[in-house]
């Protein structure tokens, strides 16, 4: 005759195995569905992240003309051609400063070689560096306050 205990502890264990499949069912099949959610995200991202690496070569090889920082370390910065750009737009040291976004005295250093333009300047003076004298005029009224005084030596 078997153990009463022994008998109890076996028909406990078969009904807490039975319980746990039963529970466990319904988490497998979440588990399931979360782990495709997540592969299906994951590929979404891939693709994504594709799409994103041609739009930048397509800019890339287009030249948008929008400077980048490693850009703009790679333009070069001669202060003889400055002045060249400066006299061609026919602005004073102040107007082509203002465009540019600094003092007059700062555009002087750079023509005389007494200082050289930061990476973020240099950015500023390549898009003006294709601009022509009519270009750069509008620029120069869009930057003034209206009513304000008109810069001297600027042309309308």
């Amino acid at each position: 005759m078997p153990n009463i205990g022994a008998v109890l502890k076996e028909e406990i264990t078969r009904l807490s195995r039975k319980e746990l499949r039963r529970q466990l069912g319904g988490m497998k099949k979440t588990y399931a569905q979360h782990r495709r959610h997540i592969a299906a995200l994951r590929r979404q991202i891939g693709g994504l992240e594709r799409e994103l690496s041609a739009l930048r070569a397509r800019v890339l090889a287009r030249g948008s003309g929008v400077a980048t920082a490693p850009e703009a370390t790679k333009t070069r910065f001669v202060a003889k051609g400055l002045r060249a750009r400066r006299t061609r737009l026919g602005l004073s040291a102040e107007d082509y400063g203002r465009l540019v976004g600094v003092s007059a005295q700062t555009i002087y250093s750079w023509e005389r070689k007494t200082s050289i333009p930061r990476a973020a300047q240099r950015t500023s003076l390549a898009a003006i560096r294709s601009i022509g004298k009519r270009e750069a005029h509008t620029r120069l009224e869009a930057l003034t306050p209206r009513g304000g005084k008109r810069a001297r030596g600027s042309r309308k």
